[in-house]
């Protein structure tokens, strides 16, 4: 028997360990990180598929530990499209879902309108009819009148506690925020964080006297990035994946004025602050502008350092198109620094 090896055997066997050891490497250091998806195409639903496809492995063991799953669109408009969730970004979530989940799903949202309206308006029964055997509901959460309290600082600074719709607090779902990529009018822009802190705060049901615990968070724009992240750290212990779709995003008046944006991308992550700062990236925002952000990874709801996200798919700089802020840019900046008015120093 021969017992030589050649060269090229002996080298490419080497090179075969290193490739290898490499690999192993590099999934290490991914699994120190948070991952982030980031596709481009031409066309929304699959963009949100492949956004998910991408990222299976984070997902399908969480997946499998849940009851059920609750799909948070994005309606701060119930009658313009750009300013809401498309029905097609809601078919590619459920398209990634429908070989992967056999129990109820539920789209659910608290709309400062009328959320059944924005269902028709956008046709969002369709989706029952679609995919039937996911049993997809349809769930105005300000009619089901289910909630929680936290407190936030109101207007005056003092803690005044509001009403958090509990299907989006329950721990066994699994809860995919279906943000949209925008602009905003308080916090510079509004993806994932914003949709679930800013979508689970509820209204008055119809025939009652008219309250609405939103207008809580806007009592000034210090008190609105805190009660963001007071929220989103409430109801962090939960979220699934968050799922941004900027196929056609908004720049401008945002988040319901705006004009459209042609981005034709996707991010989808399980950590919804990475995700929003791959966002703010292809927005070509200024990372030291969402004080709600910046805050949410102080704070370990997530990670904002670009050096802690781990990317999969395209690069932010190859697919960025940078937005016009809105008109108010500079006053929703004025949460930086000190405050201008300091309260007496007593004690």
């Amino acid at each position: 028997m021969n017992s030589k090896v050649s060269r090229r055997a002996l080298f490419g066997s080497a090179a075969g360990v290193l490739l290898s050891r490499t690999a192993a490497i590099a999934n290490r250091a991914e699994t120190q990180k948070s991952v982030v998806s980031l596709v481009k195409g031409e066309q929304r639903r699959a963009n949100v598929l492949a956004s998910l496809q991408a990222i299976d492995d984070q997902l399908a063991p969480q997946l499998k530990l849940r009851k059920s799953v609750v799909i948070k669109p994005n309606l701060v408009s119930t009658t313009r499209q750009l300013a809401a969730t498309h029905a097609d970004a809601l078919r590619g979530i459920l398209d990634y879902l429908d070989t992967r989940w056999r129990g109820p799903v539920c789209i659910a949202e608290s709309s400062a309108g009328d959320t059944l309206a924005g269902y028709d308006n956008f046709q969002y029964a369709t989706l029952v009819n679609e995919y039937r055997r996911m049993q997809v509901s349809l769930v105005d959460l300000n009619e089901e009148a289910l909630y929680q309290t936290i407190h936030i600082l109101n207007g005056d600074m003092h803690p005044q506690p509001v009403r958090l719709a509990s299907r989006l607090l329950d721990p066994d779902a699994f809860v995919i925020s279906a943000g949209v990529l925008k602009t905003h009018n308080v916090v510079v822009a509004t993806m994932s964080i914003k949709n679930m802190a800013l979508g689970a705060p509820l209204h008055n049901r119809k025939g009652e006297a008219r309250w609405n615990d939103k207008r809580i968070y806007h009592g000034g724009v210090r008190q609105t990035h805190y009660g963001i992240v007071r929220t989103a750290e409430r109801m962090k212990a939960n979220w699934g994946v968050a799922v941004i779709d900027g196929y056609e995003g908004m720049e401008g008046n945002g988040p319901a004025s705006g004009t459209p944006v042609p981005s034709r991308i996707a991010i989808a992550s399980p950590d919804f602050v990475a995700a929003d700062r791959i966002g703010i990236e292809c927005m070509g925002i200024r990372a030291e502008w969402p004080a709600y952000l910046i805050w949410s990874g102080e704070m370990g709801i997530g990670r904002y350092d670009l050096s802690q996200i781990a990317l999969r798919g395209e690069k932010p700089e190859s697919v960025r198109m940078p937005y016009r802020m809105h008109n108010d840019i500079e006053r929703e900046l004025q949460w930086m620094g000190p405050l201008e008015e300091l309260p007496p120093k007593l004690g």
